[in-house]
């Protein structure tokens, strides 16, 4: 089943009137926060998720599912009218797609992408279960030995253990090798001989053809690195890799990708004092300011041009109270916005995930950003609450140690 997630009737028909003339079937959601509830209630092989959408933008949804264990493994086709540079294409494969595609759509390349991805989506899936049955193998083997250790002189079975344990790790081994590089690195090289003659042959007269090109490719060979990092096995468990950065780039990053909707609110970022630099996972901090951000953005008044402030001191204790000191042992960064504001009494209750302090009808959301940006400053060992009276914008502080312990 194809989940296809566009905020417009419209443009949802069309997609799934093409997939029903090639046997697929389909399902429509009208918003993120549909297709994320949708997901956790059946299985899809495949999404194609539209970019532009209200609330949840299609990077928003795509980030959410990468970061779901249930969704995590699902292709994600993005279409886009509107976002056609680079940078947006660079941000589609980022927030967890494997192909981006811009309208209008060409019905043919279109079903060629869609059934090649359903191909390598079941072939993962092939994979996994065959791995769940070489773990069933062992488990089994494993008690055989232990019986027949009972039955035999000790250093007869211990040595008796010791080969079979090797001659079935040589097995497992090979067996698994095999399955990666066949069943897995072979539709890849297919993927990418016909993505080559796809440019050669159709998109002679497309101006970004070569672009398009290049970029399916390259998403095609980093599915290929991540098949071979499984042979190690040393990445399953692999932690996050903290790195110095200084927060004004990424925040300049998310400016950047929330053009259009400053564009769409009027609106202004203003930064007092100077943005320090900390650290921690770039990655999850950006995912940190473009959720305050954003919130701002889209809970604006009506008619009103949107101000967001972002203010930086430093404090000696972890006290949102806490006077500004030059050498404090905590950085403090305040994200202030002149918007519709809450009632203060919920302000714990925004941190909590699927929580919604405004109708539905008239704001969209899912009530998952704020609770994730919460658990990632509490992982870098920092503080968040926020400040607000209905009408009078809000304020969000966050603490951060200036040395991690």
């Amino acid at each position: 089943m194809i989940l296809i997630v566009d905020d417009k009737r419209e443009n949802i028909l069309p997609l799934q009137k093409i997939l029903s003339l090639h046997g697929l079937e389909s399902d429509a959601a009208y918003s993120g926060e549909e297709a994320l509830k949708k997901t956790l209630q059946r299985n899809y092989s495949l999404i194609i998720l539209d970019v532009q959408m209200p609330g949840m933008d299609g990077f928003e949804v795509g980030e959410a599912l990468a970061g779901s264990n249930r969704t995590k493994d699902i292709p994600i086709i993005f279409l886009s009218a509107i976002n056609k540079e680079k940078k947006y294409i660079a941000k589609g494969y980022q927030s967890g797609g494997v192909d981006y595609i811009t309208k209008p759509v060409d019905p043919e390349l279109f079903i060629l992408r869609v059934k090649t991805f359903l191909k390598l989506y079941e072939q993962q899936n092939e994979l996994r279960d065959i791995r769940d049955l070489l773990v069933k193998e062992v488990k089994i083997r494993k008690e055989a030995q232990e019986n027949l250790e009972e039955k035999v002189v000790q250093r007869t079975a211990e040595l008796t253990q010791k080969n079979a344990e090797l001659e079935l790790s040589n097995h497992e081994l090979q067996q698994f090798s095999w399955v990666v590089s066949h069943d897995l690195k072979e539709p890849l090289r297919k993927i990418e001989v016909f993505v080559k003659l796809l440019g050669e042959r159709c998109l002679n007269d497309e101006p970004n053809g070569p672009f398009y090109v290049q970029r399916s490719i390259l998403a095609a060979e980093r599915m290929n690195n991540l098949i071979s990092d499984l042979l190690s096995f040393s990445r399953l468990s692999s932690e996050p890799v903290f790195e110095n950065f200084y927060i004004s780039e990424v925040i300049d990053e998310v400016t950047t990708d929330l053009e259009y909707a400053f564009e769409q609110k009027n609106g202004t970022l203003t930064i007092e004092g100077e943005l320090p630099e900390i650290n921690g996972v770039r990655s999850q901090f950006r995912q940190v300011f473009q959720n305050l951000i954003s919130n701002s953005l889209k809970f604006a008044k009506e008619n009103v041009d949107a101000k967001i402030t972002i203010h930086a001191d430093r404090i000696d204790e972890p006290d949102f109270e806490a006077p500004a000191t030059p050498d404090g042992n905590y950085h403090r960064l305040t994200f202030k916005d002149n918007g519709i504001g809450f009632d203060e009494q919920y302000k714990e209750k925004i941190f909590t995930i699927f929580q919604r302090l405004h109708n539905k009808e008239s704001y969209e959301g899912t009530g998952i950003g704020l609770a994730i940006a919460k658990k990632i400053i509490e992982k870098h060992k920092g503080l968040v609450m926020a400040q607000s009276k209905n009408g009078d914008g809000a304020t969000f502080v966050i603490i951060l140690p200036v040395t991690p312990n």
